[in-house]
């Protein structure tokens, strides 16, 4: 199938979308009033299914290729990765990005970051006709979020949160849900989850880890304050973190009471993960791939998934060379390529046709051991097992301490002198490349003969910039050096005005010269009067 077959599909139970915000807000009211929009338990169970296996919000990751992948592989609901409300009311080519949908990608929840009710409430009007239900973004813990203050840096907001999904539930024709982390205090993360659902949130998603969880310093989320959560609230609810497998989604389930559970980086190194089958790594990228033929997206996205899926191959030493590949294809072929390789060099081990020796992982890979006794060979997918953040202090702790009783390197010059590295550096480049000339081009200081500003450098006249543009146009020159080009522009003006008048003569045309006739200008006038402008401009009178 080709990519003009990917249609945008709007819900059936919603008023096509308005052009305006103002005629959005009263077909919303009217649809409303007249067909209630399920909420709660009869929302997840009518509207989405009741699904269980749900593939998370991920910027740049969740796009309709992957989410259409996932779901031949048993997700039950898939979310839209994150957009920027503000972007998404104001640019249609942003939004007509983001609305990447088509028939059997339902239910779709799409997600949306802000920090103001009336731009999300635009945004998610614009939206909600090509999904279930609008997600707010409130769990993003990264610096982008702090710097555009939203996701979880609005987490201590209460006010603005709550007049945030009031204004959304009141007013969209579908269900708002929202994604949140825990705080430090579980009291306190029972009453914010709460206030949401006292807001009007329909549908909650709880990932037990804290705003401060990440990175490195990611750790273990906590299913606790997950299992309270649930005990507290009576809307249908989602957990996330630590899925690494079929197994943890069924105990997380288990021990948390939670009605579905979500899964971001499980999913993507095994899209298989809801099946619990293993799964051979090239198999997975070719159905990719063959995915985003049918539902084309940007290259960085593909490129993405597809070392996601052998990440733990392109860690081995010996395949230096095809991460390098990975990195630098920008084709869908080229990606194709890749895969064969991986396939052709591995498949052999995995059938018994060769025994295989473990490879050497990349001296720039951290391993650590976990102290297990059975592992999945490398070209099966399998999840990614974070160093935990104790271990992670401890390694750069190390690190400043061997810094810091290393001796400082010594660089001399070609007579011996001390010199620093950068000196070293810049000495090394000249022996590379010893026909280069080095340092800045010394620019000339000398002013110019009618004012106080630097000459131009390829000025004729040694004029600078404004004088030399008067000085074209009064005695109708041209400097190229500055691009100054009055005498031509006149000459191709006159030329042009003879030409019209020719034709104006033999009865060809006189559209033109009438005009001209009608406002008494003529060619050259315009060409003097724009130059004039111009002119008046740069010397800063206006």
């Amino acid at each position: 199938m080709k990519s003009e077959t990917v249609a945008i599909t709007p819900n059936a139970n919603s008023t096509p979308t308005p052009t305006s915000p103002s005629e959005i807000q009263t077909t919303t009211k009217d649809t409303t009033a007249t067909r209630p929009k399920l909420e709660g338990y009869e929302f997840y169970r009518k509207v989405l299914g009741s699904p269980q296996y749900v593939v998370a919000p991920m910027v740049d990751q969740s796009e309709l290729a992957w989410r259409m992948f996932c779901r031949k592989y048993g997700a039950q609901l898939c979310y839209s990765p994150m957009f920027h409300s503000n972007l998404f009311a104001k640019d249609p080519k942003y939004r007509k990005d983001a609305l990447q949908t088509c028939a059997d990608d339902r239910p779709l929840i799409m997600q949306f970051c802000g920090n103001d009710a009336p731009t999300l409430l635009e945004a998610a009007l614009l939206a909600q006709d090509y999904c279930d239900a609008v997600d707010i973004n409130l769990g993003c813990p990264q610096a982008i979020a702090k710097r555009g203050h939203y996701g979880a840096f609005l987490q201590d907001e209460w006010e603005l949160l709550a007049e945030i999904v009031h204004t959304l539930h009141t007013k969209l024709a579908v269900p708002v849900t929202c994604k949140i982390r825990v705080f430090e205090d579980r009291q306190r993360t029972i009453a914010y989850a709460k206030m949401l659902e006292a807001a009007g949130c329909q549908l909650l998603t709880v990932h037990g880890r804290t705003r401060e969880q990440k990175g490195p310093l990611t750790g273990v989320a906590d299913w606790s304050y997950i299992k309270e959560v649930r005990q507290n609230i009576k809307i249908p609810m989602f957990a996330n973190g630590n899925i690494l497998g079929l197994e943890d989604i069924k105990r997380c389930m288990a021990e948390t009471g939670v009605d579905g559970v979500m899964t971001a980086e499980g999913n993507l190194h095994n899209p298989a993960i809801f099946t619990g089958e293993p799964v051979k790594t090239w198999d997975m990228a070719k159905e990719y791939l063959d995915f985003v033929q049918q539902y084309p997206c940007p290259t960085s996205y593909i490129r993405g998934h597809l070392f996601k899926i052998f990440h733990h191959l392109m860690n081995l030493r010996p395949n230096t060379e095809l991460r390098e590949e990975l990195a630098v294809s920008n084709k869908l072929d080229h990606f194709r390529i890749v895969v064969e390789k991986i396939k052709c060099k591995y498949e052999p081990y995995h059938e018994g046709m060769a025994v295989y020796d473990a490879e050497e992982v990349d001296p720039s890979v951290l391993v650590v051991e976990q102290g297990w006794n059975l592992s999945l060979p490398p070209w099966l997918c399998q999840p990614y097992i974070r160093v935990p953040p104790e271990t992670h202090k401890q390694i750069i702790a190390e690190k400043v301490r061997l810094a810091e009783d290393r001796p400082k390197r010594q660089f001399f010059d070609t007579d011996g002198n001390e010199i620093s590295r950068k000196r070293m550096k810049k000495l090394r480049r000249r022996l590379r490349r010893p026909n280069k000339s080095e340092g800045r081009h010394e620019r000339s200081l000398e002013c110019c003969d009618q004012c106080a500003n630097p000459v131009g450098i390829k000025c004729e006249f040694r004029l600078c910039r404004t004088c030399c543009r008067e000085k074209c146009y009064t005695e109708d020159r041209d400097c190229p050096g500055h691009g100054i080009l009055i005498k031509s522009r006149r000459e191709k003006a006159k030329q042009f005005e003879d030409q019209e008048a020719n034709k104006h003569d033999s009865g060809v045309s006189d559209d033109v010269e009438d005009v001209s006739v009608g406002y008494g200008v003529n060619a050259d006038t315009i060409m003097d009067s724009h130059d004039m402008e111009t002119n008046t401009v740069l010397s800063g009178n206006s």
